[in-house]
């Protein structure tokens, strides 16, 4: 007997309806399985035989071919394995055939018939929704992410008895409910690292502010133990909250990625991403023989945080230059190509030299000019530029450590960062592709960043002093932009520019 079950492959951070075939004829025993599958479904044969005797139903001891359709499509991971169990029992009549249209399988079998939550559940879920499937059926740990889709009936089942009681008796059983009402998304969680701890570094703590305003990509420069880290680890408490679409994107990501297993919700909160140095350009911008997305992409709509960036390979850190200003990433294989968002904000913090304490007024710095230039060899011209503000971190004065910390606290910094992105979201009210002014083209900018005679006579003598390049010229008019946001000022003024300006100054330093 022939039957057919719904599943679906991920494809980057979409998913594929696949149909799983099952035919159950006469002949020697065995089990073939057609359509590119991958070594995790070769060896779901064994896995589904031994999960279907300990699960109280009967193995058909007949030949059984299993087709995965489209068949030029490569499949890969064990979320396959629930679909051919049904499969087999529906081919062998042991199970209702009737629904199995309207449903759509999901999930990992164990050995005694338990099922283990899989990766990918949210884009499969849309993809069914978009396609015409009413129902899926999946483990139970990945029933509250797959219940966020609107408009589809999930069913988280603990075992394959489950799933076989609920295609023979449909009426006992109801869809799950989602636990968590939408507003919550909307909430700031409590972060335990608030800006308030911070001691001094007044500067800094104005360019974080700027950062988290327009979304612009960030490095400090600084001696050993001047709170390059403790600044930047603390950006992610003073951006404001993800929207729901926003969080649906980042939740997507992630559940391709494998992140989400056991934890059915939305991602709420922005990532944070830190790579330690030694990572490969694959592992940031994603890659493998089934496209996975890397650092970049799991960062996407948060931050990416590169601690000693003097430190990664040069050619690693060439992979962001193209992410960095296109918003996403394209992975491309022999048979397919896929693309991954990655609009993220760049943080980076580094040493001025190999000591560290080039320019320091506390400790002589022991480096020759030359071992300066090759240290900073590493960071070509064009990745410089895509990082609008470039500070300098001075380290503290025995009077600055030893007082209690007085600054603003991350909440009430928050607050200005909301005002300041809700006149950026005002103004950008009939451009659907702009979120921040980071993000701003030139056109945008001959619109929204008009200058005065003043302001460009300032700009321009900057550009001959510093040699700024035009993406670095444009980079400081989204800067001046935002810091106008900040003032809650609708036209840029000078004074504006000129510390827009001052955010330049290293672009390459020796």
């Amino acid at each position: 007997m022939l039957a057919r079950v719904w599943s679906a492959s991920i494809v980057g951070i979409d998913a594929v309806k696949v149909g799983v075939e099952v035919d159950v004829s006469g002949g020697l025993p065995g089990t073939v399985i057609l359509g590119l599958p991958d070594s995790a479904i070769q060896e779901s044969k064994e896995r589904v035989k031994a999960t279907l005797k300990n699960a109280g139903f009967a193995f058909p001891m007949r030949k059984i071919v299993i087709n995965l359709t489209p068949a030029d499509l490569r499949k890969e991971g064990p979320s396959f394995d629930l679909p051919i169990s049904v499969g087999i029992l529906a081919a062998s009549e042991q199970v209702g055939a009737d629904l199995l249209g309207d449903y759509l399988f999901l999930g990992e079998v164990s050995l005694d018939g338990s099922l283990r939550a899989v990766a990918g559940v949210l884009p499969i879920a849309a993809t069914a929704q978009k396609m015409g499937i009413t129902s899926v059926v999946l483990p139970v740990d990945n029933a509250q992410e797959a219940a966020v889709v609107e408009g589809l009936s999930v069913y988280g089942c603990k075992c394959l008895s489950d799933v076989v009681d609920l295609l023979n008796n449909p009426g006992r059983h109801k869809p799950v409910e989602i636990l968590y009402g939408l507003n919550s998304l909307h909430t700031h969680s409590l972060q335990s690292a608030d800006l308030q701890d911070v001691k001094g570094q007044i500067h800094a703590r104005r360019a974080l502010e700027i950062a988290a305003a327009g979304g612009h990509n960030l490095i400090f420069v600084g001696p050993p133990g001047s709170g390059k880290t403790m600044l930047a680890r603390r950006l992610s408490g003073i951006l404001p909250p993800l929207s729901f679409a926003e969080s649906l994107e980042v939740t997507r990501i992630h559940s391709v990625a494998g992140l989400l297993k056991n934890r059915g919700s939305l991602v709420r909160d922005r990532p944070f991403r830190s790579p330690h140095h030694s990572a490969s350009g694959p592992s940031l911008v994603g890659g493998g023989t089934f496209p996975r997305p890397g650092e970049i992409s799991l960062s996407h709509r948060g931050i990416l945080f590169l601690d000693e960036l003097t430190e990664f390979k040069r050619d690693v850190l060439e992979f962001l230059r193209q992410p960095l200003e296109d918003g996403y990433v394209t992975i491309s294989r022999t048979k397919q190509s896929v693309m991954f968002p990655a609009q993220f904000t760049l943080v980076a913090s580094t040493n001025p030299c190999p000591c560290g304490y080039y320019g320091d007024t506390i400790q002589q710095c022991t480096c020759s000019p030359r071992q300066r230039e090759q240290y900073w060899a590493k960071l070509s011209g064009p990745l410089m530029d895509r990082i609008d503000l470039q500070v300098a971190v001075n380290r503290l004065k025995p009077e600055e450590i030893t007082q209690q910390p007085t600054g603003e606290t991350s909440q009430s910094v928050r607050q200005r960062v909301q005002q300041a992105r809700d006149r950026a979201t005002t103004r950008f009210q009939e451009e659907s592709n702009l979120r921040c002014n980071a993000q701003m083209q030139s056109r945008h900018l001959q619109k929204w960043c008009k200058l005065d005679d003043a302001s460009r006579a300032l700009l321009e003598a900057a550009i001959r002093k510093l040699g700024l390049s035009a993406r670095a010229s444009d980079r400081i008019l989204k800067v001046a932009r935002t810091i106008a946001d900040l003032a809650q000022e609708d036209e840029l003024q000078a004074n504006y520019v000129a510390e827009a300006i001052q955010y330049r100054t290293i672009d390459r330093m020796q």
